[in-house]
C-alpha cells in the first residue's frame, strides 16, 4: 500500500498538471511554436498577397466602385449631372460633367484610366438602353445622385467575371463574382 502511495505522489509532484512546480515553457516548446507559425505563416501569405494585390480583375473592380461612389458624391455636392464614360472597345472610363467645354472633354478623354491588358468591360446594361457591347457607354449620374439601372460587366482573359450593379436611388453598389444576367431575371 505504501508503495502506491510513494508513486502516486512521485506521479502528482512531476504531473503536468501541478502548476506549483512548472513555471513556464520550455525552450523546445517555445522553439516547436514559432516553427509552426512560421509554416503557416510561409503558407498563407504568399496567397493572400496574390489575391489582394496582384489579381487585376479585382483591383479594377476596387477602382470601378470607387469611381462610382466618387462620380455620384461629386453630383449631389456640385448639383450638376455627371456621366461616367466606358469605351468598350479601347477599355477606358473617364468622367465628364455638364457644363464641360468641348476642349475639356478632349482632355478628360485623353487622360481615361485604361484598364490592365487582361481585363476587359464585356458589357453594360442599362434598364432604358439594354445590352451593349460595344461602342462607348455614358452613365448618367442626376444632381441628387440617382442614377440610372445598371450592370457592368467586366471579364479577364482567364475566364473570370465580375458583374456591378448600380442602384438607382439607394447608391449602392453589389458586385459579384460571376456574371449576372440582369435580363433573364
Amino acid at each position: 500500500m505504501r508503495k502506491q502511495n510513494r508513486f502516486a505522489l512521485f506521479i502528482l509532484q512531476f504531473s503536468i498538471f501541478n502548476g506549483a512546480k512548472r513555471q513556464g515553457y520550455t525552450l523546445i516548446e517555445l522553439t516547436v511554436v514559432i516553427a509552426l507559425i512560421g509554416m503557416m505563416l510561409a503558407i498563407s501569405v504568399p496567397r493572400f498577397q496574390y489575391s489582394l494585390i496582384t489579381d487585376n480583375l479585382k483591383s479594377v473592380t476596387r477602382r470601378m466602385i470607387g469611381v462610382v461612389k466618387e462620380v455620384r458624391d461629386d453630383a449631389v455636392r456640385e448639383q450638376k449631372a455627371y456621366f461616367l464614360h466606358l469605351d468598350l472597345e479601347s477599355n477606358k472610363l473617364w468622367v465628364e460633367y455638364q457644363g464641360m467645354g468641348q476642349e475639356e472633354r478632349e482632355m478628360t478623354k485623353q487622360r481615361a484610366f485604361t484598364l490592365p491588358e487582361d481585363i476587359r468591360i464585356m458589357d453594360v446594361w442599362r434598364e432604358e438602353w439594354g445590352k451593349q457591347v460595344d461602342g462607348e457607354a455614358a452613365i448618367r449620374f442626376t444632381k441628387k445622385g440617382y442614377v440610372e439601372y445598371t450592370a457592368i460587366h467586366l471579364g479577364a482573359e482567364d475566364g473570370r467575371t465580375f458583374t456591378l450593379i448600380l442602384s438607382p436611388f439607394l447608391g449602392t453598389i453589389k458586385s459579384y463574382d460571376t456574371y449576372v444576367d440582369i435580363e433573364s431575371m
